[in-house]
């Protein structure tokens, strides 16, 4: 398919979570299995040069991160004001910026990308890089449905190239949820029971004024696949992700992280659950067949509690609130014989004192972070480029863990229970849920 777009520049990004420190690697990054066109002009100091797409508070952000191991020498957003931000701020005024994403990825001497967009641009983004032979650093979730997920992994397998997605929790954080992966694994509490997520409740908010768009956006551009609709300050930047249209509220947001972990641990990683169940949910405005009834506030839900269950009768419990159960956002793994709670705050539970006197064993743990360093998470994309591996968040787990998200927002929007072919992966016996697999896409922006 084409990959014409209406509209000239690119999308802008979001002001939201911490950024980790990196550590310096030593060796040269780049020792290709096979020649591509960022091959031809090879920095002469074998550090990566990069384009940043996406220039808000976690695209400078991923910016810095990735600055300590290359050199940044484009950036790109649709919002000017944020692409002169980053070049000031963090790429020291040398970088050139571009409106059109596609401008940028034309340049044969760009050799990694950082993709740093609104949820509903990742996908399209990283298509086109990896095609135009660039390896991606995508922020999470990776993706705005299901079938993105699918045709993501065809592509990285077919380009080769790496793709590492932007949950920091596998290798940062003091390695607290290796470690407690590690610990599920290796029976430290038993046969695995149930694991609760929480992560916390989107806002509800609106109605909020339509007015035109600032000068300085291109919002039909930021608007990409979703619907044309009139501006609103609160659909764009920070608050695109509490917006059934751009993102999946926390579901996708914290979930892309907490249920990553919890499936991980689970052994479900290049799998997927059995079923999804709702025990509760709200939405800040009513919903018909599944979709808003209001354009002018919040729309993604606000609580909800639902039940993923996996082979071997394990359960995950994803709620936005478990003040009840006397912990916060975080992870609680329940087994026959214990259990311990885990956030990027601490990991605690008997289980984890036990570590004092039986430690994990070092080669346990080797073995989850894929025989690599994990000093950051960018040091480990930037080390997987020059040996050509595949990093710890790869695109082949992400995509099975968020899959596990958008099953439960399919769940919470058509108000029913679903069972899911993990094999197949296909939604059993309902085939108008099967059809939210995917969504409508605005003419010049399709996802292919």
């Amino acid at each position: 398919m084409s990959d014409q777009l209406p509209g000239v520049n690119s999308p802008s990004r979001r002001d939201f979570l911490k950024v980790a420190g990196a550590a310096s690697l030593s060796a040269a990054w780049w020792i290709p299995t096979a020649r591509t066109m960022a091959d031809e002009t090879k920095s002469p100091n074998d550090r990566p040069r990069v384009g940043c797409i996406g220039n808000g508070g976690m695209g400078r952000g991923d910016a810095s991160n990735i600055k300590r191991y290359g050199d940044i020498i484009a950036n790109c957003d649709v919002d000017r004001n944020h692409a002169e931000k980053l070049k000031t701020e963090i790429a020291d005024g040398k970088s050139e910026i571009y409106g059109d994403y596609r401008k940028l990825l034309d340049r044969k001497d760009v050799d990694v990308v950082t993709i740093s967009t609104p949820d509903h641009w990742h996908t399209r983004i990283a298509l086109a890089a990896l095609r135009a032979g660039k390896d991606v650093y995508c922020q999470k979730p990776l993706t705005l449905t299901i079938d993105e997920g699918k045709l993501l992994c065809k592509v990285v397998k077919e380009t080769g190239r790496v793709l590492q997605v932007g949950t920091q929790q596998r290798s940062e954080d003091g390695l607290k949820f290796l470690n407690a992966v590690a610990m599920v694994h290796l029976g430290r509490i038993g046969k695995l029971k149930k694991a609760i997520v929480a992560i916390g409740g989107g806002p509800a908010g609106g109605p909020f004024e339509k007015k035109p768009a600032p000068e300085q956006l291109d919002w039909n551009m930021w608007l990409g696949q979703a619907p044309l609709v009139d501006y609103i300050v609160q659909r764009c930047h920070n608050d695109f992700r509490w917006w059934y249209e751009y993102s999946g509220g926390k579901m996708t947001d914290w979930g892309a992280h907490h249920v990553d972990i919890a499936q991980w641990a689970i052994g479900a990683d290049q799998s997927g659950p059995e079923s999804m169940e709702i025990v509760s949910v709200e939405h800040p405005v009513p919903l018909k067949n599944g979709m808003p009834t209001a354009d002018d506030r919040f729309n993604a839900a606000t609580k909800f509690h639902l039940v993923a269950r996996f082979a071997g009768g394990v359960e995950m419990h994803i709620r936005d609130d478990a003040a009840e159960l006397g912990f916060d956002n975080g992870v609680l793994f329940e087994g026959e014989s214990g259990r311990f709670f885990v956030n990027r705050g601490k990991i605690t539970g008997a289980p984890v004192e036990a570590l004092k006197e039986n430690p994990i064993p070092e080669a346990d743990l080797v073995k989850l972070r894929k025989g690599k360093r994990l000093d950051s998470h960018m040091g480990n994309f930037i080390e997987c480029c020059r040996d050509r591996s595949t990093p710890v968040s790869d695109v082949w787990s992400h995509h099975r863990a968020l899959t596990t998200c958008h099953l439960a927002n399919i769940a919470i929007r058509l108000g029913r229970n679903l069972k899911w072919d993990a094999a197949k992966e296909q939604i059993v016996g309902d085939d108008a849920a099967n059809l939210w697999q995917g969504r409508e896409q605005r003419k010049g922006f399709e996802v292919a």
